[in-house]
């Protein structure tokens, strides 16, 4: 019955850790470098510059909102549109970033889909039948 008991016992463990592999919890520190990797990779992505429009909510609660006038490995700057106050923003700090930046193709799609209607309204023009 010993030998029964035991062999169903280590039955059971063995197909437990294979059908349920132990999960490694993260630290916090792992999590907050994660989040600044994310946040460094999405004001990368939106890029410099007057048209480079951001918002911005750090883990302190604060918002910033402008646009961002320099990049850097570390931190960011952002440039308030009616002050023109520039701010530094560690990457660490970001909670979430809004960007109203339009990528090339966006701005290439938009501009076909003007020119695709702008022609349908020209043909619609030129073939409807006057009343």
């Amino acid at each position: 019955m010993y030998k029964k008991s035991l062999s169903l016992l280590l039955l059971t463990v063995l197909v437990y850790s294979f059908v349920c592999p132990p999960v490694l919890a993260s630290t916090d520190a792992e999590k907050r470098i994660k989040l600044a990797e994310k946040a460094k990779a999405g004001i990368l992505k939106i890029g410099t510059g007057r048209d480079a429009r951001i918002s911005v909510k750090l883990r302190d609660k604060t918002k910033l909102a402008g646009y961002v006038s320099k990049t850097e490995d570390d931190f960011f700057m952002v440039t308030d549109f009616k002050t023109g106050e520039s701010t530094p923003v560690t990457y660490a700090d970001v909670a979430q970033v809004k960007g109203n930046n339009l990528s090339t193709g966006a701005k290439i799609a938009i501009g076909i889909g003007i020119g695709v209607g702008v022609g349908l309204l020209i043909i619609f023009i030129a073939f409807h039948p006057r009343i």
